[in-house]
């Protein structure tokens, strides 16, 4: 009897009662957990849609490393004083160019003149910049020669541990930077607004004519205008088309300088619609920029 009893004892079922609000929330926390983060997403991807981020004020992105003008102008400085020799004194080539060849170059940079002649630079400008490698930086410098014409000279320059500057390769002849012949934009829609056609084509002849009083007429309140130095005679306006964003339009014109010169010549107006009448906010540049 007594192991009957202990049986039935074990086998006692205790009931607990628990509210059904805590069993409904049970079952359906999961489904509600879901749904909220579902609208949170929702409501994250209106408000960028609506108000998207904007930088602060002031912002800008990290900038580049500045250019090395010193490096730049000892590049061009080189250039001119290896193109510039005298054949009846060679040694002037060697004393010109041996404060800037580095360890393992030869006095004069390699230069030999020729037996005859002469030749003197015009002007040299670097056009292109490269940096193969840290702490040197290769350019390619134009010059114009009075005897063999315009050349590219590629000259690498980089620098020692106290800073100072010095060819560190023999330079090199190479051709011009890549270009392409200038085609007109593609798509470019015509002008068909006479009152424009009349207000772009005064302002311009103003504009090259140099008459500032004259142009004002024709401009914004708060327009700036910084006019050309050498006055131009405008003798016709050739095409005037809009500019892609829609904001401005594209005037190719002739134009004639004081000795007789005939030029064809592009310029940008920003045009703005002050109530049917068509005025000029800005010409080619932003003064001020």
């Amino acid at each position: 009897m007594s192991d009957e009893r202990a049986r039935g004892a074990a086998a006692a079922v205790t009931v607990v009662p628990v509210p059904l609000w805590r069993l409904r929330v049970r079952r359906e926390l999961p489904r509600y957990l879901l749904c909220a983060c579902a609208c949170a997403g929702l409501l994250a991807s209106l408000r960028f849609a609506v108000a998207p981020p904007r930088s602060a004020p002031g912002a800008a992105s990290k900038p580049g490393p500045a250019p090395d003008r010193a490096a730049a102008a000892f590049a061009v400085l080189f250039a001119r004083r290896y193109l510039t020799w005298t054949a009846s004194r060679p040694e002037d080539s060697i004393q010109a160019l041996a404060s800037y060849a580095g360890p393992g170059i030869e006095a004069g940079a390699g230069f030999t003149p020729p037996a005859s002649g002469e030749q003197r630079v015009a002007w040299a400008e670097v056009i292109q910049e490269r940096e193969p490698a840290a702490h040197e930086l290769i350019y390619t410098v134009a010059v114009d020669t009075d005897s063999a014409g315009l050349l590219y000279l590629s000259v690498a320059v980089a620098r020692d541990r106290e800073g100072d500057l010095y060819l560190s390769r023999y330079p090199a002849f190479v051709g011009p930077p890549g270009a392409v012949p200038a085609a007109a934009p593609a798509h470019a829609r015509e002008v068909n607004d006479p009152a424009l056609a009349t207000v772009a084509q005064r302002a311009l002849r103003n504009y090259l004519a140099e008459s500032a009083g004259e142009m004002q007429a024709d401009l914004t309140s708060g327009a700036r205008v910084s006019l050309p130095p050498s006055p131009l005679e405008l003798l016709s306006l050739a095409r005037l088309t809009w500019a892609p964003e829609g904001r401005s339009v594209v005037a190719v014109v002739q134009a004639r300088d004081a000795r007789g010169a005939d030029y064809t010549l592009a310029y940008e107006l920003d045009v703005t619609d002050a109530q049917g009448r068509w005025e000029v906010s800005a010409l080619q540049t932003e003064p001020n920029e």
